[in-house]
């Protein structure tokens, strides 16, 4: 499909009727001749030396031109929504299909030997203990370059994630691989910034540079505090087990945190500063309150009382997604058998998602 580029550009500049045009490219420069009825309104103003008026009528007048021959050139009768709708779930069907196989492909190609050349490779380190706090930076770099390259962030995680999910690229090492593609996608915004001439291109700059400060901000408040650089790296270990568990978690999750949630922020804010700090601090007052609870039964459950240690006071939908696994997948609740106290737990870092297997201990 192509976009006209000159809505794009009435559009911005707030012309009236702009609004109301269609986004989609109907005439090109090559294609099959068709012959055009344009009217317009046109306006004659009359004078007699005494009153002035003006007419108004509607002039239509026939053009040849050439036909547009992509996909949606020729389907008048649908909007832009419904063109927009259809390539994003085509996109998404087909990025979908694309990582899976590429999954597959890897899976059967990086095997053995390979595999563990590669992956030795891949997540080396500098000998020196100078040069072991220095990788992370390094990697970063190395991140940023190849998004730079490719010029999209999107790319190259989606590359990235294939090397997770079989285990070539553990998490730690794709962590500041990630935060050196937020630098390298910024680059884009950058190099259109400077393509801008007159005035334009102090402005397009200043916000291509926002933009970079931003994301730079970002990897300064969470990677050079080492202890900090668990917090995103165990949220993305407990986010995939609950999705390896309950696959309808991803769609949930995302459906809550970049529509929900931002939605009702933005629908408090302008309802007033009141509203927002009315409704948003005690939501972030208990929010706090539950995550130190659920740090202290990991890491001290003897300092709280013998009631706070577990969540098993609380109804089951209010501390387990069971109940509403049943409810969306119809499935009945599966009873777990439990497992002698001998019984040891051993987490695998296998990157998309820890897997948790159980080895059964001989007593002596």
């Amino acid at each position: 499909m192509q976009i006209d580029k000159d809505i794009i550009t009435e559009i911005a500049k707030n012309e009236e009727g702009a609004d109301e045009l269609s986004l989609l490219r109907r005439y090109c420069k090559t294609g099959p001749f068709v012959l055009v009825n344009t009217t317009q309104e046109q306006v004659t103003f009359f004078s007699n030396g005494t009153y002035n008026w003006t007419t108004t009528e509607n002039v239509t007048t026939s053009e040849w031109k050439h036909q547009c021959q992509y996909l949606f050139a020729q389907v008048n009768l649908w909007n832009d929504t419904i063109v927009g709708v259809i390539l994003l779930v085509a996109a998404l069907l087909i990025l979908c299909i694309c990582l899976a196989c590429i999954v597959k492909l890897l899976h059967s190609i990086l095997k053995g030997q390979l595999a563990r050349v590669i992956k030795k490779a891949v997540n080396a380190e500098f000998p020196t203990k100078a040069g072991k706090c220095l990788t992370g930076y390094v990697v970063i770099l190395i991140g940023a370059g190849m998004t730079f390259l490719v010029q999209s962030s999107s790319i190259f995680t989606s590359a990235l994630t294939p090397l997770i999910a079989i285990g070539v690229v553990n998490l730690k090492r794709a962590y500041p691989l990630t935060l050196g593609a937020n630098i390298g996608t910024t680059t884009t915004a950058i190099l259109a910034a400077l393509a801008s001439s007159g005035d334009g291109l102090v402005r397009s700059l200043q916000l291509a540079l926002c933009h970079f400060f931003f994301n730079v901000s970002g990897i300064i408040l969470w990677y050079p505090i080492p202890p900090l650089r668990n917090v995103p790296i165990g949220l993305a270990k407990k986010l995939g087990n609950t999705t390896a568990k309950y696959r309808w978690f991803a769609i949930v999750y995302l459906l809550l945190m970049f529509f929900l949630l931002p939605a009702a922020i933005f629908g408090l804010s302008v309802a007033g500063w009141q509203a927002l700090v009315g409704v948003g601090a005690p939501v972030l007052f208990l929010s706090l309150v539950v995550i130190v609870v659920n740090v202290m039964q990991t890491k001290r459950p003897n300092w709280l009382p013998k009631k706070l240690r577990t969540w098993d006071f609380l109804p089951l939908a209010l501390h387990s997604l069971q109940p509403y696994d049943r409810l969306l997948t119809g499935c009945c609740e599966k009873k777990h058998t439990q497992k002698d106290s001998s019984c040891e737990k051993i987490a695998v870092d296998n990157p998309g998602f820890v897997l948790e297997r159980e080895l059964e201990t001989t007593k002596l």
